[in-house]
C-alpha cells in the first residue's frame, strides 16, 4: 500500500503554459505541465508569491472526476479540493497541485468497477485489491519538479494522509506543518472515511491546539 516517491528525470515533465483562472474565492494562475511518458496533463493553481523561501500552504490533490466534477457524495475529494482553494484564497498565498491519477491511481473505469464492488459489500481498500491493484497506486514523483518550477521547497501541507507526508519527505520536500483538511460526513461517505482511517492511516480528527500557558495571552 506504499506510495511511490520516485523523481522523474527533468526531461520527463514539460512546463507548457499558464493563464489567469478566476474562481469564486480568488483569481489564481493556472499552470500546465505535460508528462512525456504518458501524455498526462498536470496542473498547478498558484496564488501570490510562493517562491520567497517561506513555507507554502499547499494541497497535492489527485484527480477525482466523480467527486470534483460530478458532486459524488461517496468520497471527500470534491469537498477537500474546494476547502483547499478556500484556505489558499483566505491566506492570499499558496498552491494546489492537481495530479491526473484518478481513483488513487487505478483510473476512472476501474474506479467505477470498484464502486460496484463496494455496493456488493467491499470497502474501498478491498475493492481495489479485488481488482488486482494495491490499495493506493498513486505516485508523487512529479511533485518535486512541479514545485521546483516555482522555487518551492517547503510546504504547509493540507492533508489527512500520513503517507503523503512521508512521500514528500522522501522527495526532499520539507513539510513544515500539516494542515488538516476535514469535511462533513454523510450517509454515503461514512464507511469510506472510516476505512481510510482504519486501513490507510488517515488522520480524521482535528489537531488539538497546544495549551496556553498562564500569562501568555
Amino acid at each position: 500500500m506504499s506510495q511511490s516517491a520516485e523523481i522523474p528525470s527533468p526531461d520527463e515533465l514539460n512546463y507548457v503554459t499558464s493563464c489567469a483562472l478566476p474562481t469564486p474565492w480568488a483569481q489564481f494562475t493556472l499552470h500546465a505541465f505535460v508528462e512525456k511518458a504518458t501524455g498526462k496533463e498536470h496542473l498547478a493553481m498558484v496564488l501570490g508569491d510562493i517562491g520567497n523561501g517561506e513555507p507554502v500552504l499547499a494541497r497535492v490533490h489527485s484527480e477525482c472526476l466523480t467527486g470534483d466534477v460530478l458532486y459524488s457524495q461517496r468520497c471527500d475529494c470534491g469537498a477537500q479540493l474546494e476547502g483547499a482553494l478556500k484556505k489558499v484564497a483566505d491566506e492570499g498565498r499558496g498552491v494546489v497541485l492537481y495530479l491526473r491519477q484518478e481513483g488513487r491511481g487505478i483510473g476512472l473505469i476501474n474506479k467505477i468497477r470498484a464502486y460496484r464492488l463496494q455496493e456488493a459489500g467491499a470497502d474501498t481498500v478491498q475493492a481495489n485489491e479485488q481488482l488486482g491493484f494495491k490499495a493506493d497506486q498513486r505516485s508523487y514523483g512529479l511533485v518535486k519538479p512541479m514545485l521546483a518550477q516555482f522555487g518551492v521547497t517547503s510546504l504547509r501541507l493540507m492533508t489527512n494522509n500520513p503517507r503523503k507526508i512521508d512521500a514528500m519527505t522522501k522527495l526532499g520536500i520539507e513539510v513544515a506543518e500539516r494542515v488538516p483538511l476535514l469535511v462533513n460526513r454523510n450517509a454515503f461517505n461514512q464507511h469510506y472515511l472510516d476505512t481510510k482511517a482504519a486501513k490507510l492511516g488517515h488522520m480524521m480528527t482535528p489537531l488539538t491546539p497546544a495549551p496556553v500557558e498562564d500569562g501568555a495571552l
